[in-house]
């Protein structure tokens, strides 16, 4: 499974960013996809996850209310709606694919790795 992230940019805190993980093969239809972000100097974080049905979703306490991950397993893509940035979210962000089914927090969990897609808000 090879996966590709994009759309990250540059965003003024407040804004707003559509990032979209793109895999290229149907394994991660049946498979829980998740976000992370890792910020310089500091370790990968979980941002939020999706399970392969779309209809269980895990975030961040950090994120909660502002982003919102959602998958179209039809275009093997999954989405994370970044609302409301702010300076602390600048990152690089991956989309992952998990062992499992099920949404979840754990890095470990996670097998397929995208190359991340770069945010950076400025204040």
């Amino acid at each position: 499974v090879q996966l590709q992230a994009s759309g990250g940019g540059l965003v003024q805190a407040g804004g707003s960013l559509r990032l979209s993980c793109s895999a290229s093969k149907r394994t991660s239809s049946n498979n829980a996809v998740g976000w992370f972000r890792q910020a310089p100097g500091k370790e990968r974080e979980f941002v939020a996850s999706i399970s392969w049905r779309g209809d269980s979703t895990t975030y961040a306490d950090n994120v909660q209310g502002r982003f919102t991950i959602s998958r179209d397993n039809a275009a093997n893509t999954v989405y994370l709606q970044m609302n409301s940035l702010k300076p602390e979210d600048t990152a690089v962000y991956y989309c992952a694919v998990s062992r499992f089914s099920r949404s979840g927090r754990d890095v470990a969990n996670y097998q397929y790795w995208g190359q991340g897609t770069q945010v950076t808000v400025s204040s």
